[in-house]
């Protein structure tokens, strides 16, 4: 392996591409550490508002309980990205662009900036006025108006620039990354938020730690700890297996004769992903479900009949991440949802058929066109089922390492859900790319032996 390694750096090429990469998710996380001019050092949400933000900061590559120039992440633009995704689906115009190519794609790339810019100036002002003005002790009182917490408008208009700014450099270095470095860009910053929580999450760990067998909850002995590492192990190979595993369906190309020479007859395998959908049913799914939790609890504070808040408030308890087995349902029924939905999206058998029969190719027992698009859409719907009952599994991983082993929950994330699946996907994404430049110079890669 280190001699791979010390391969990678003698090519010039290679060399520039991560150093350069390297260097640009340096400057991210400088601007990551950058808090607003208007916010106190050493203050935070509040706690209401805690967890809801710690478990969404895991996919919008930033914190959102600390105030800085990049506060929003890279969270609008991928919304921005999910959207157009969506019309490209529903929308003759968008539709049509994705059909032009690489004019098409530019335009609709054009277009996913501007709607960027618009959904960080929404969350950031939302995000300026129910998180840190809420909270008297996060904001400077020389920013503010006499005798409240409630910043002069001027300045509210001045982190509202900052924080859109803030989102827009990210998209920026996202691209350079694609362009000039190696890897997906955008992933690469998601990645390097989540890897940063390790040391914090070890710590943590390490404080909890005792040498005799595990007592109360809080503590960690020797056999949890052995129980840790090998679900860990577990997790990341199952994560690894489902990541990389395809249902190959076999093709043969249809026989051409030109001259004296015949083409084609050849048989080949079109592979489908076992879990097409990748980590979008988990962000969609985790997300819906922070809110009504977060929503009940305030209606709470609403009422002063106390039948009235009391019905609230076992709302809300019903709705806190992991805590009732209501949740959990709920959680494991809508990542169901979300992975037949964003696969239906993503995968067209109609048109995956179209272009088996535009290339003279087809799928033996078959004929080309409906019967073709039919069994595909038979196939998919099987290993879908699949992929979703394995994304529902690691997506509860953590929830029950938290509460059955009484493992903090910045911990037990790293046993399943967004976090790993996000982490895995992009090192082997970024693995591959990197093996294309070895293999371009008949050089061994990483993944052989």
């Amino acid at each position: 392996m280190l001699e791979k390694l010390r391969v990678i750096f003698t090519i010039p090429e290679l060399r520039q591409k991560i150093l350069l990469t390297l260097a640009l998710l340096g400057v991210y996380r400088i601007g990551y550490q950058i808090r607003l001019p208007m916010v106190n050092v050493g203050s935070g949400a509040g706690n209401q508002l805690d967890s809801f933000l710690e478990r969404f900061s895991v996919f919008a590559a930033t914190d959102l309980r600390e105030v800085t120039i990049f506060g929003l992440g890279i969270m609008p633009y991928i919304s921005a990205s999910i959207v157009f995704q969506l019309l490209g689906s529903v929308w003759k115009p968008i539709e049509q662009l994705r059909k032009e190519g690489q004019t098409g794609m530019r335009k609709i790339t054009e277009y996913t900036r501007y709607l960027t810019v618009v959904l960080c100036i929404i969350q950031s002002y939302v995000y300026l006025h129910y998180v840190v003005m809420s909270n008297p002790d996060m904001v400077a009182s020389q920013f503010c108006y006499p005798g409240t917490s409630t910043l002069h408008f001027g300045w509210q208009l001045t982190a509202i620039a900052i924080m859109t700014c803030g989102t827009v450099f990210l998209m920026w270095l996202g691209e350079q990354i694609d362009e000039y470095g190696i890897g997906n860009g955008i992933s690469l910053l998601i990645m390097a938020s989540i890897l940063a929580q390790m040391p914090k999450a070890m710590l943590e760990l390490q404080n909890n730690m005792t040498t005799q067998l595990s007592g109360s909850s809080g503590e960690i002995g020797p056999d949890k700890l052995i129980v840790l590492a090998a679900l860990f192990v577990a997790v990341v190979f199952g994560v690894v297996f489902i990541t990389l595993g395809q249902r190959r369906i076999q093709t043969q190309s249809a026989k051409h004769v030109r001259g004296r020479r015949v083409y084609g007859g050849t048989k080949q395998f079109l592979p489908l992903r076992i879990n097409q959908a990748g980590v979008m049913p988990i962000i969609f799914a985790s997300s819906l479900l922070m809110l009504p939790g977060l929503l009940f609890g305030v209606m709470q504070t609403w009422f002063s009949n106390p039948t009235l808040a009391q019905f609230f408030a076992s709302l809300a308890s019903a709705f806190q991440s992991g805590q009732s087995l209501s949740y959990i349902i709920l959680y494991v029924a809508m990542i169901f949802f979300f992975c037949y939905f964003w696969t239906s999206i993503t995968f067209n058998p109609k048109e995956m058929s179209e272009n088996l029969k535009d290339h003279g190719t087809f799928i033996p027992g078959y004929r080309p066109g409906k019967r073709t698009a039919d069994y595909l859409e038979k196939v998919m719907i099987r290993i879908t089922y699949v992929g979703a009952a394995f994304l529902a599994v690691v997506a509860i991983v953590p929830i029950i390492v938290n509460i059955q082993l009484g493992v903090p929950f910045s911990v037990a994330s790293f046993y399943g859900g967004t976090g790993l699946l996000i982490a895995v996907s992009v090192a082997f994404d970024l693995i591959q790319k990197i093996d294309n430049h070895l293999l371009m110079r008949n050089y061994k890669g990483l993944l052989e032996s």
